[in-house]
């Protein structure tokens, strides 16, 4: 496989993952909620390294091209953000959270994360189309490995540019209690529209 498609890549991937989504919004909610954003991110990567598998696998395309199995993904992928938006703008997040509050444990961090990546249906159609255009069908790699290490390329991406949003949250709003409730609610809001675009999309289709 060429390291110029790998390349080329990398560069879609990094203008897809900086702009703003659901992604961003769960990174700065658990930067917010916990001492560490990393099963968090470490979700998110794993809900994504699920989407490539499915997506070399060739199931994606069994996916893509059923609207029966689309339309319940995109239902269960937009209620579970509307749903986690929710619970997120109900209770804000803040640095400085009480000692007797409820808070998520690691796993059900992780395992949130999962969700907001993994269960959206953008991010699989996304990699449908994406990742393909970047393999060579004439290649020494058979389509899936070079699928797979695309899909490699684009979870570190992840993981890392996460890591920073959640780190800078953490540093900017620690000791900003206000301010840290302003942007929690507001990533809640964001997932809340995400959410209700993706069912009104798929509803009104």
């Amino acid at each position: 496989m060429a390291a110029s498609s790998i390349l080329a890549f990398w560069a879609v991937a990094l203008l897809l993952i900086v702009v703003p989504g659901a992604d961003w919004a769960f990174t700065i909610n658990a930067g917010l909620r916990g001492h560490s954003v990393f099963p968090a991110v470490t979700g998110l990567v794993v809900g994504y390294a699920a989407v490539t598998l499915v997506v070399a696998a060739g199931v994606g395309a069994l996916v893509a091209g059923s609207p029966a199995i689309l339309t319940g993904l995109t239902l269960v992928g937009g209620a579970y953000l509307i749903w986690h938006g929710a619970t997120t703008f109900a209770n804000p997040s803040t640095p400085t959270t009480p000692a007797d509050a409820p808070a998520d444990t690691d796993w059900t961090t992780f395992v949130k994360g999962i969700g907001v990546s993994g269960l959206n249906p953008k991010g699989l159609l996304l990699f449908l189309a994406l990742l393909p255009q970047f393999t060579d069908p004439h290649g020494n790699w058979p389509i899936a490995g070079q699928i797979g290490v695309l899909g490699l390329a684009f979870m570190a991406t992840c993981g890392l540019f996460y890591l920073s949003i959640g780190a800078l949250t953490q540093t900017v709003l620690h000791g900003r209690p206000a301010a840290a409730r302003i942007v929690s609610r507001l990533s809640g809001a964001a997932m809340i529209v995400i959410g209700a675009t993706l069912l009104l999309d798929r509803l009104l289709a």
